[in-house]
């Protein structure tokens, strides 16, 4: 059987690098146009010596053109800066192709919040109506229907499957919840600049846009569909010395009093049907190390009775569950494969 052709616009940063990866090894889809301004001319094993031997090293790096694109994909991923994709997007779509945008462009609902947070006008808010957010445990059937995905947010992905099924079920208050969040540096992206440099991420740990991080809007939207009420969140992010990774500790109030076995169980029955969503066994707590490089989020919980919080602590692969893999497992769902098709990925254990 023929694979289904795909194309990726951005192959230069960590998510177009974790995409090459998943999709060297994709059992139904082909990566046949791969681009990037700065590289175009080379091929894929130049920039990447991994994937030497797997079938798409000798696939040269193209300048991004959407006829040539549209002439060869089905499906194309844009794994380019927010501003940038919303152009693409329009144009691809136009010629008929389905898009799967990993930046922010089409994750807020309202153009002007967009504008607000990123700074960008919205050259395409007509396109917003239209988009899915892709967060398939919340809306996989929606996503098999779409045709534009929004990639969530590395950070939206731990806090929003952390909180689903408390707000789902009522257990929790919707004000006055706090997610701290500590990330791995390649969060940050592949560019270049001061404040990522190793002796300035090395052996120190230190929070970054407390109160003003661009994730919060998504965050907060997202969680008010949840809990069918606006919410505001405490949003407080963190850069730890780690390649890859995003723990996130959630402070929460539930409405009346619950026992560890009732929320264990909620969270437990809320997920049984999601592959990737580990509930681990009360008295555990999530590790980064244990879902590096995977599709995993494992979810742990406390009751402390002292205080009266509910804590949630979640861990997931920023780059894989929080970016690169989950943009592949939507496009699984829009072109009719089962959605865990190349994500059956074991830890990258170091």
């Amino acid at each position: 059987m023929s694979k289904i052709p795909v194309g990726l616009v951005g192959v230069t940063g960590y998510t177009g690098m974790e995409l090459v990866r998943l999709l060297a090894r994709h059992p139904a889809l082909e990566l046949v146009r791969a681009t990037s301004r700065a590289e175009a001319g080379k091929t894929l094993v130049e920039l990447y010596p991994h994937v030497q031997g797997l079938g798409i090293g000798e696939l040269s790096v193209t300048e991004p053109d959407a006829p040539s694109l549209s002439s060869a994909c089905r499906l194309v991923f844009l794994a380019v800066p927010h501003g940038a994709a919303m152009g693409y997007a329009a144009e691809l779509l136009g010629a008929g192709l389905k898009v799967v945008d990993l930046s922010a462009d089409f994750r807020l609902t309202d153009p002007g919040v967009y504008e607000s947070w990123y700074g960008v006008e919205h050259r395409h808010p007509e396109l917003l109506e239209q988009a899915v957010y892709g967060l398939p445990e919340l809306h996989a059937q929606r996503i098999r229907e779409a045709t534009l995905v929004a990639n969530p947010g590395c950070y939206p992905t731990s806090v929003i499957l952390g909180l689903a099924p408390a707000l789902a079920k009522g257990l929790i208050e919707t004000g006055g919840i706090v997610a701290d969040s500590k990330s791995g540096a390649s969060g940050a992206g592949r560019k270049s600049q001061v404040g990522m440099l190793f002796c300035e991420v090395h052996d120190t740990f230190r929070a970054y846009n407390l109160g003003k991080h661009r994730h919060t809007p998504e965050i907060e939207q997202e969680l008010s569909k949840i809990a069918g009420a606006d919410m505001m969140v405490s949003f407080n992010p963190h850069l730890v010395p780690i390649d890859r990774g995003i723990l996130s500790t959630i402070y929460t109030k539930p409405v009346k009093p619950v026992t560890l076995d009732d929320v264990h169980n909620v969270y437990t029955t809320h997920y049984a049907q999601s592959p990737w969503v580990r509930v681990l066994p009360k008295g555990r707590l999530p590790e980064t190390r244990f879902v590096r490089g995977t599709m995993f989020c494992d979810i742990g919980m406390v009751l402390d009775g002292r205080t009266g919080r509910l804590v949630i602590v979640t861990a997931i692969d920023n780059l894989c569950r929080g970016a690169s893999g989950q943009a592949l497992a939507c496009a699984n769902l829009m072109l009719g494969l089962p959605v865990e098709a190349g994500l059956d990925l074991a830890p990258l254990m170091p």
